[in-house]
């Protein structure tokens, strides 16, 4: 069986680069029906918060990423690290290091590209007194280590490269190359994918796994994100955590659509994915060798595809929540509604009937809110274009705007039937009348009823607004110009 697992650092955020090695892993485990495990990897202890841990649990839930078990937090399995560090000295594959630290500074000060040589390597120098040691991975002196990578293909480097890594530090806390292979190893890990950043990293643990006479795993290393301009990815390009397109309205179901096609071709033709239809298709195999680019325009718009087919009930709660009523106006508040919950209703009822027409137009969840805020009070301050509309549209009617109010109030008053067809024919009526095109009527609404010329229809908005809301805001708009 294909055992997985993802196993990131809690020093930071939920960055992308990891929640698409996280969904890579996830994925290849469904199609392969294998297991996948998390495991945080929390020894270092002056990095690593219970912020940042709850950050990618709370992330990887979010994108419906489940594991099998339960979480594994690598700070508990010190006494196991320190024992395989033991046992490699008993094969005589590691040893104790009394290089000081100004020792190790001075010789890279002097030789950058140099690689140590500990006197205590062979066993020929006395301890130091005074000095607590490293344990150092005695490295093969000849030969290559190759890796046949499902992604990158056959790759090697020469063991005289390598130099004698610390495996455990002086204080007899594991490093991180010492830590990961005894963690996979114990945990029946046999299929990596990670980044390809951790190339060199592999060739070194796997001198451990040889050490050992451990069972080496299969593995995968992807090309990391870059920016659109080809630079690495950082925050100027989207580098952000997953919390935070959480937070700007991006669907957990977008948000894996567009991290699977970040370096995966799919069938070649199909832009949109379910996870379920992806896990059928998935072959790491099938992952490009070169990076590939964030771009923000192609995340909004898939986002904007689930969003237009996303439930109504769904949008429409999840619009409610983000508002928080924070939208509506105390006038609001004080002339219709005698609590928040009153309030929350009516919001809840218009958001409802407003929502097809609303969801075809946002690119995220935050934009959503944003149109559905008309529904609730108008816009304040109005944009400049419908500030200009009220300005002039005496000059439009040769009338005053109190006149028109006052008849758009009678007309309101006399539709049997409050829907947008029967709205639009008796406002199509009193422009006729008052001598001025249906276009101006229009916009001269907009103005009064939402505070801008964008957004949905006018006529099936004043519809939902409901006809005391309507005349409301036009009254409103009378009084204040």
């Amino acid at each position: 069986m294909i055992i997985m697992r993802f196993a990131p650092s809690p020093t930071g955020f939920l960055h992308i680069g990891s929640a698409r090695t996280a969904l890579f892993n996830w994925l290849y485990s469904q199609k392969v029906g294998g297991k996948f495990h998390l495991r945080i990897e929390d020894t270092d202890k002056a990095r690593s918060t219970e912020e940042a841990v709850q950050a990618i649990i709370s992330g990887l839930r979010w994108l419906g990423l489940s594991w099998d078990g339960g979480i594994v937090m690598q700070s508990t399995k010190l006494a196991r690290h320190v024992q395989v560090a033991q046992e490699l000295i008993a094969l005589g594959r590691a040893y104790y290091c009394y290089l000081s630290p100004e020792e190790i500074s001075d010789f890279r000060a002097k030789n950058p590209y140099g690689k140590i040589v500990s006197p205590w390597r062979d066993g020929a120098k006395q301890a130091r007194y005074g000095i607590l040691p490293v344990v150092r991975l005695k490295s093969e002196d000849s030969g290559n280590i190759v890796i046949m990578d499902k992604v990158q293909g056959e790759v090697m480097v020469a063991c005289s490269e390598l130099d004698d890594m610390v495996l455990l530090r002086s204080d007899d806390s594991p490093t991180y190359m010492l830590a990961v292979v005894a963690d996979d190893h114990d945990a029946g890990v046999n299929f990596i994918i990670r980044g390809d950043d951790h190339l060199t990293n592999t060739f070194r643990q796997l001198q451990i796994y040889k050490a050992l006479g451990w069972r080496q795993p299969q593995y995968a290393h992807i090309p990391l994100i870059h920016g659109n301009d080809g630079a690495k990815l950082s925050k100027r390009h989207g580098a952000l955590g997953i919390e935070y397109y959480r937070n700007a309205g991006y669907l957990p179901e977008a948000m894996c659509n567009y991290l699977l096609r970040l370096g995966w071709g799919g069938d070649g033709q199909t832009e949109i994915f379910s996870m379920k239809e992806a896990a059928a298709l998935f072959d790491i195999a099938d992952v490009d060798k070169a990076p590939s680019r964030f771009d923000l325009q192609r995340l909004n718009s898939i986002n904007a595809h689930y969003i237009a087919h996303a439930d109504d009930d769904l949008l429409v709660n999840d619009v409610v929540e983000r508002m928080n009523l924070a939208t509506a106006s105390d006038e609001v508040r004080d002339q219709k509604f005698d609590d928040a919950m009153a309030l929350k209703q009516e919001a809840y009822r218009r958001m409802k009937a407003a929502m097809p027409m609303l969801k075809i137009r946002a690119n995220t969840l935050v934009e959503l809110v944003e149109l559905a805020k008309i529904y609730i009070d108008r816009i304040e301050p109005m944009d400049e274009k419908a500030e200009d509309i009220l300005r002039n549209t005496g000059k439009i009617l040769q009338r005053s705007l109190g006149e028109l109010v006052q008849h758009m109030v009678t007309t309101a008053r006399t539709i049997e039937v409050w829907d947008g067809q029967n709205i639009k024919e008796a406002m199509s009526a009193l422009a006729k009348s008052s001598g001025i095109k249906d276009g101006n009527m229009m916009q001269i609404l907009r103005a009064m009823v939402i505070g801008t010329l964008r957004g949905p229809g006018i006529y099936e908005t004043i519809a939902i607004l409901g006809r005391d809301e309507f005349i409301r805001r036009i009254s409103y708009t009378n009084f204040h110009y």
